[in-house]
């Protein structure tokens, strides 16, 4: 499995701690993990001067357009993500068709999420309760999270119904959104132009399936140069 890494600006300090910790569990396992978020590591404050057109300053909303382009296009399996509450990214996220991202605080809310519901992405709160103990929070979760074959139902016996309705909410999303690439054309070209960092486009061309995608990306990485 292919599993990515986006984290908006507010939350880019805590990078690190996230990669490593993901790194330790789901390595050994053999998934791979792309480091896509912002390219430096900031502070917690907000500081202008360190933000440039080739380190944006990126927000959730940001994280929804890339997470959408990453899953759609098979490049990655997953996306772990998040910003200060993880609601956010969470709402982001699920505004986009072929994208199912649960909302984690501890590791049973990612153990269920993956059972039942069989999503493609968590989001996570990276400042509210992030204290003492948050990597090994972190490590637990990505334990639960991957140490298990998705999709296997809870409690026993539920999973043909489980499995049923995870596949209908991926097929009612298709039919109640717009086609990717149409409800990407109708965002704001800046936001998009803005979401093609560095760590993004290497996740993304590494294992981009689609070439339409892929076009669409090229085109919006060309107009930031």
């Amino acid at each position: 499995m292919k599993i990515a890494v986006l984290n908006e600006f507010s939350q880019a300090s805590k990078n690190q701690i996230i990669v490593n910790e993901l790194k330790k569990v789901v390595e050994p396992m053999g998934h791979q993990v792309y480091n896509a978020a912002m390219e430096v590591p900031l502070s917690e404050q907000d500081i202008p001067e360190a933000y440039t057109e080739e380190n944006p300053r990126l927000t959730y909303l940001h994280l929804g357009i890339q997470a959408a382009l990453l899953l759609n296009s098979d490049a990655v399996d997953f996306v772990i993500t998040g910003c200060g509450t993880g609601q956010g990214a969470l709402m982001a996220l699920n505004m986009y068709p072929g994208v199912v991202c649960g909302y984690c605080i501890e590791p049973t809310d990612a153990y269920l999420f993956l059972q039942i519901n069989n999503g493609n992405a968590l989001s996570i709160p990276y400042a509210k309760g992030f204290g003492w103990g948050a990597e090994l929070n972190l490590s637990n979760i990505f334990s639960r999270a991957f140490g298990s074959p998705k999709g296997m139902g809870y409690p026993d016996g539920r999973k043909e119904a489980q499995n049923r309705n995870a596949n209908l909410l991926f097929d009612m999303k298709k039919q109640v959104a717009k086609p990717l690439l149409e409800a990407l054309k109708a965002v704001d070209p800046q936001l998009v132009r803005e979401c093609m960092i560095p760590r993004f486009l290497d996740c993304f061309y590494a294992g981009c399936k689609d070439p339409e995608l892929k076009a669409f990306v090229d085109q919006a990485a060309e107009g930031k140069q």
